[in-house]
């Protein structure tokens, strides 16, 4: 198993790598487009903007090849968002994304409550036989930091609420997203990663 973790410049690459290595599982952290693009898993991971990590990545001529992974890829926060056809960020500027999950990231609409929607809360799925929430139980609480999100919509895999519900996981094609911090996530965190590296 060759999982490879995006070098994007804008992501604690150090934490989601030793959640790995807590699987058993010894990740390779890499711009290179060859590694890349040899993984039989990729991870996407990122905290920040958007503009500045779409920014990054086409510094490092990686737009193109994230494009053309084919095998299973799993964004991790801004990572997720990342995969969306664009991002409203900043002074509602539209930020063009990678374009492989037909959805967008908006900011959260919360009223009267703080951002970013920061700490544990509540991860909502329907289809409970899906591979990737094996061991995993409806309201298993997961750890957030973000303001922005994607809508809840056809490619949505499980969801949660703050102020309104959005989409916690999505999944399309290869493509896969969590909107939470895996790991960070404990015990629940972990088994979403062993989900995504063993049934995926």
């Amino acid at each position: 198993m060759k999982l490879v973790i995006i070098d994007t410049n804008c992501a604690n690459l150090t934490s989601v790598k030793f959640a790995f290595e807590r699987l058993g599982i010894t990740p390779i952290i890499s711009d290179d487009k060859e590694v890349i693009l040899s993984a039989d898993k990729v991870v996407l991971p990122g905290v920040g903007t958007a503009e500045f990590a779409m920014n990054e990545l086409s510094k490092k001529g990686l737009i193109d090849i994230v494009r053309q992974i084919k095998v299973p890829l799993l964004g991790i926060c801004l990572g997720m968002q990342l995969l969306g056809e664009y991002s409203l960020e900043g002074q509602n500027a539209k930020i063009d994304t990678l374009n492989l999950i037909a959805n967008t990231t908006h900011k959260l609409e919360v009223g009267e409550l703080p951002l970013p929607h920061m700490g544990w809360n509540k991860l909502y799925f329907d289809d409970v036989n899906h591979p990737l929430f094996k061991d995993i139980n409806n309201g298993d609480f997961v750890y957030f930091v973000h303001s922005y999100r994607m809508a809840v919509g056809a490619n949505t895999l499980a969801t949660c609420k703050y102020g309104e519900k959005f989409s916690a996981i999505v999944g399309q094609g290869n493509y896969f997203g969590m909107q939470f911090h895996p790991e960070k996530s404990g015990k629940v965190g972990l088994q979403l990663l062993k989900n995504f590296v063993e049934n995926i």
